[in-house]
């Protein structure tokens, strides 16, 4: 279609007259009251009453689009099954959606946009001519340009073949392109490629259909190859599409392909009831025990009584916020069968949602080559269609060892991934598949795979000596700069002022593996750095990425993943479309966030690396709610959601008093969505964005203005909201994704490195409403709390065989600074405007969602408190006072059942969630640690930068594996401010234990009881603390630190014991003084 036919479609819009069935060719025509009969209200797809009445009788009760089952409308008869139908709370006809409902009324915006841009600037770019079937030096029989076609360019000249991995075709240096339009149409890239259809006229395969339903009259079955998608579960019965093959298998077959995705599955009430029930009992014996706490102080050591009180006051508040969240976890199953019998049929071509795959780095000596190298082949190797993965790396350091790591690794993959799909691998890391100490023959009944198997892996092992030789050449960088192989500069060699730079690596053209098979899509991006320009860090980068991506790729859904954090489930991403892609479910999911795995970790993990406790249990609770926050790395993306627009909108159920009385009096449609209008503003906060396309298309079709100046006009407010690019802002209309077919691909990288030029978020909302949110070094909370403060929910996925592994610092010092890290972060959430104690009322945030998410941002002024509650043992034990006075028997109860609760809730908490009582151990020594040093040094960075506006350096985590083995990297010290804190309270209780022990020695037999309990308090600091003294000491000739403890105290004890018996002091027996004076 061209612009004009775009136009007058856009003009007439779902509510102008003249519509044409999409079945049969006649007109629509009208309902009962008189407005446009509309068949299907969930996305507007245009059929007329008989072929309505049609469908629901002999058809699939279905519409043809969208698969929703149809309501039956007034004046229709029932058909069978309607009797006695329940409704599902959670159909999808329970959804009104602020946006049109109408894909194809998008896509006809988006095309008379480009359009109008086109023609009102003068611009001479026409539509791509591929007649000759001609693009560079590849020929295409079609004559259309393949999907995923992008070329490279070479010194600001255009090149129009993709390169295979030389790095001698690079884009040089391009400065800012002006705004620039192209005027070519959007076709509807919906995952159906049989849900499209075109102008006025009806679709083939439904054609196919009609014919279908005739022949069944006569009763005859069309004997065809045509195929369906079946719909989501709960839509009818009956859905036998006309044109396949009508047998006992397919009836079985549509039968499993109703059924849903995924499902929640509870916790076993023996095991959540009882954790509940604990939950509340101490919840009452707390509040008892402070109310006690408060009303009997210690008359002689009031300062030590009311700091004590006020810190556990703040801990019981701490342990609310963190708690309840926790109230309701649940589990969830997928089921990639009923996935692949609805959307992967073999056979058939794949109508899975393409997924743009981000991989962000930054400086390649701390984040090694080989590292990203093995993330980047298991991103490419992934089971997943292979036209639907492109991968994306964003080289935020503009390293030229990035690049040509890069380049490396796209030549090994085209060895390395037909191996893995061959013989179905896993993982498909080389570096982690071939370091596996398992039996590899296992399941392998392929006699080919024992040799193909060592010669991988001599493969990879010259590939590793390759990638090393590249790191050793980076370590001196030349005088004058790096140079490429043509003798150019390498245009990053200033890495805070360089040009935007794009090279495609693989693609359709030039990207074909050993075997011949095509490769995902593969794409290096460093994005343009000018001085003067605030450039944001990981989030600018990442939002760089989702302009590029849409750009040349535009995937429905996008996954996001660290440099070190490697596919180790290659169904991971088919995993996440068990919920993204259910009809019902996946509508208002805003992402899918798998829990974070880690290699490499010692075997006791000393410093709580793998984190299970957050991953197993908050996350798990969460999920329950509205769903797990976002952890910035292992997560699926509905770009969608990350654009800023709204979810759909359940429909309220009409209350019983207002079922009682009737309802009120039909309105007319314009009054109607005038007071819906006044609804939504009065309950949406007014900081949460709405974005709906209702306002694009009231600018269209309700307007006084004609068409031109209502495009004006919506095209100005996108282009606020998203940038000046036209091709930007027409994919963003695109709710299926999917690129120009007729664009070129010239104009297509053109505007890749336009979206990535350092002003391009000048003055629109990415950051602030769009994309990734600035403002906090944890942009990762800051994005998932936007979506979830819109009313998104994200979904909480936990695979048997984890999805994804990383690495993690096993060092103190990196560990304990990756920690300060994400605490500042979070007291940066804390005093801004997006503080979850004031953000976002009135929006649709669920409470315990909001309670997690302050508990998320407030943990760090924790530390505060728990430094004092650390110190207090040891005064008490140097002063000879106590925080508690003298408690009856009575009180003591409370004491003990305190203490019994606090273990019963660890317990049962353990019991429901899977987590060993060693990883709950480790996790509570980390919180002390953690929050005496890390956590105290956040809170007071925080508050420079709020108040002085001092702003710290942002330290880049190392992700070096361990290749001297025995986890050197564990026992070495690195001396950092972080570590005085700590070291200061261990050392002031230890010797506080000492001088407590000899003063009782030296008073008696009495002073042993008060004794007791001061020493209690001091030996919680110093188990709590007993990884830290254990990374302090570092190696020590492999002695034990349990050992050099003990030693030292049973030593002092002793020693101070030897001066108070004294042996060796020969004691002279003297005259009574009492009975005989002094004069005796």
């Amino acid at each position: 279609m061209d612009g004009g036919g775009g136009g007058g479609a856009a003009n007439s819009g779902k509510h102008g007259a003249g519509q044409v069935c999409q079945i049969c060719g006649d007109g629509v025509g009208t309902a009962a009251d008189g407005e446009l009969f509309t068949a299907c209200d969930v996305c507007g797809f245009p059929v007329c009453r008989p072929c309505y009445e049609y469908e629901r009788k002999d058809g699939t009760q279905a519409c043809p689009q969208c698969k929703t089952k149809y309501k039956r409308h007034k004046g229709s008869p029932p058909v069978h099954g309607e009797e006695n139908e329940d409704v599902d709370a959670d159909d999808v006809s329970d959804y009104n959606y602020p946006a049109s409902g109408n894909q194809d009324q998008k896509q006809k915006i988006a095309e008379r946009m480009l359009t109008w841009r086109t023609n009102s600037r003068g611009s001479d770019v026409g539509l791509a001519k591929y007649d000759s079937g001609e693009i560079g030096h590849g020929k295409y029989d079609s004559g259309e340009i393949p999907r995923g076609y992008i070329p490279s360019l070479t010194h600001s000249q255009i090149s129009g073949e993709i390169p295979g991995a030389s790095p001698d075709h690079m884009m040089s240096p391009v400065g800012n392109i002006g705004r620039r339009g192209h005027q070519f149409p959007y076709v509807n890239h919906s995952p159906n490629p049989s849900r499209e259809f075109s102008g006025s006229l009806g679709n083939v395969a439904w054609k196919e259909r009609v014919d279908g339903w005739k022949m069944k009259d006569k009763g005859a079955i069309p004997m065809t190859n045509g195929t369906s998608i079946a719909p989501s579960e709960g839509r009818g019965v009956g859905d036998i599409d006309a044109s396949t093959d009508y047998n006992m298998e397919d009836a079985l077959l549509n039968d499993e392909t109703r059924q849903p995705l995924s499902r929640k599955v509870p916790i076993p009430s023996s095991r959540i009831n009882p954790y509940r029930m604990v939950i509340v009992l101490r919840l009452i014996v707390l509040c008892i025990f402070l109310h006690y706490r408060i009303t009997n102080p210690v008359r002689n050591a009031y300062p030590l009584w009311l700091l004590s009180v006020i810190c556990e006051i703040w801990f019981a508040l701490s342990w609310i916020l963190d708690q309840f969240p926790k109230w309701s976890p649940i589990n969830r199953e997928t089921y990639l069968d009923r996935l692949a019998l609805r959307y992967d049929r073999e056979g058939e071509p794949s109508q899975l949602a393409p997924v743009d795959i981000f991989v962000s780095t930054v400086d390649p000596m701390k984040e090694p080559p080989l590292v990203t190298a093995n993330t980047v082949l298991s991103i490419l190797a992934v089971d997943y269609p292979v036209d639907k993965v492109s991968c994306y790396v964003s080289d935020d350091g503009a390293a030229m060892l990035t690049f040509d790591a890069l380049a490396e690794t796209s030549e090994f993959a085209r060895k390395w991934v037909p191996f893995c799909k061959k013989y179905n691998i896993e993982p498909r890391a080389p570096e982690w598949y071939f370091a596996q100490k398992i039996d590899y023959l296992k399941d392998k009944v392929q006699t080919s795979f024992v040799k193909d198997r060592r010669a991988m892996k001599r493969e990879y092992e010259e590939f590793k000596v390759r990638i090393n030789g590249l790191v050793a050449k980076a370590q001196k960088v030349p005088e004058e700069g790096w140079i490429m192989q043509d003798g150019t500069p390498w245009p990053g060699n200033n890495t805070r002022d360089h040009p935007g730079m794009i090279q495609v690596f693989l693609g359709h053209s030039g990207g074909l593996d050993a075997e011949g098979n095509e490769l995902p899509r593969l794409v290096y991006v460093s994005r343009e750095k000018r001085p003067g320009f605030q450039h944001h860090k990981k989030a600018g980068a990442m939002n760089a990425l989702v302009r590029v991506s849409a750009v040349l790729t535009n995937g429905q859904y996008l996954l996001n993943l660290d440099c070190d954090h490697y596919i180790n489930n290659s169904k991971a991403l088919r995993e996440a479309m068990c919920f993204l892609m259910d009809p019902n479910l996946g509508r208002s999911v805003c992402y899918v966030q798998f829990p974070q795995r880690f290699d490499g970790i010692d075997r006791n993990d000393r410093y709580a690396n793998r984190n299970t406790v957050f991953f197993d249990i908050n996350l798990r609770g969460l999920d329950g709610l509205q769903g797990p926050v976002y952890v910035g790395t292992g997560c699926v993306f509905n770009r969608t959601a990350l654009y800023g627009y709204e979810p759909p909108i359940k429909k309220k159920k009409p209350g019983f008093f207002s079922s009682l009385c009737g309802g009120r009096k039909k309105t007319s449609k314009s009054k109607k969505k005038s007071s819906e209008k006044k609804k939504s503003h009065k309950h949406a906060d007014s900081s949460v964005p709405v974005f709906n396309l209702e306002d694009i298309e009231e600018g269209i079709e309700g307007s006084q203005f004609d068409d031109e100046k209502s495009l004006i006009m919506s095209q100005m407010s996108l282009e606020k909201r998203f940038g000046q690019s036209s091709v930007f802002v027409a994919s963003t209309l695109m709710e299926y994704g999917g690129v120009p077919q007729s664009a070129t691909p010239e104009s297509l990288l053109k505007e890749a490195i336009h979206v990535i030029s350092c002003g391009y978020e000048d003055k629109t909302d990415w950051g602030s409403e769009i994309g990734w949110i600035y403002g906090s070094v944890t942009e990762d909370i800051l994005t998932g709390f936007k979506m979830h403060a819109r009313g998104w929910r994200s979904i909480y996925c936990m695979p048997k065989r984890p999805a994804f592994k990383g690495s993690a610092p096993i060092n103190l010092s990196d560990r304990l600074n990756q920690v300060l890290r994400w605490a500042l972060g979070s007291i940066e959430i804390l005093f801004s405007r997006h503080c979850p104690i004031w953000y976002g009322y009135g929006g649709r945030l669920k409470f315990l969602e909001r309670f997690a998410y302050v508990n998320t941002t407030i943990y760090p002024l924790t530390s505060i408190p728990l430094l004092l509650y650390c110190i207090l043992p040891a005064v008490c034990l140097l002063t000879g006072k106590f925080i508690i006075p003298e408690i009856s028997n009575f009180a003591s109860i409370w004491f003990i059942l305190l203490f019994i609760s606090i273990f019963a809730t660890g317990i049962l908490e353990m019991r429901w969630s899977g987590v060993g009582i060693d990883e709950w151990w480790r996790n509570e020594q980390f919180w002390v640690i953690g929050g005496i040093s890390a956590h105290l040094f956040a809170v007071f960075q925080g508050l420079l930068k709020v108040l002085a506006g001092i702003d710290t350096s942002f330290t880049v985590t190392s992700k070096a594996t361990d290749e001297e083995g025995d986890f050197a990297e564990l026992y070495m010290v690195k001396w950092t401010t972080l570590l005085i804190p700590p070291t200061t309270i261990l050392i002031i209780n230890l010797v506080g234990v000492v001088a407590g022990i000899s003063y009782a020695i030296n008073s008696g037999y009495q002073s042993w009881g008060p004794l007791f309990g001061k020493l209690f308090f001091a030996f919680w600091v110093i188990v709590h603390l007993y990884p830290f003294l254990k990374g302090l000491m570092g190696r020590q000739n492999r002695t034990p630190t349990i050992v050099v403890v003990w030693a030292i105290l049973l030593a002092s004890i002793f020693s101070l014991l030897w001066v108070r018996i004294d042996p060796f002091t020969t004691r002279v027996a003297g005259p009574d003084i009492v009975k005989c004076g002094i004069n005796c």
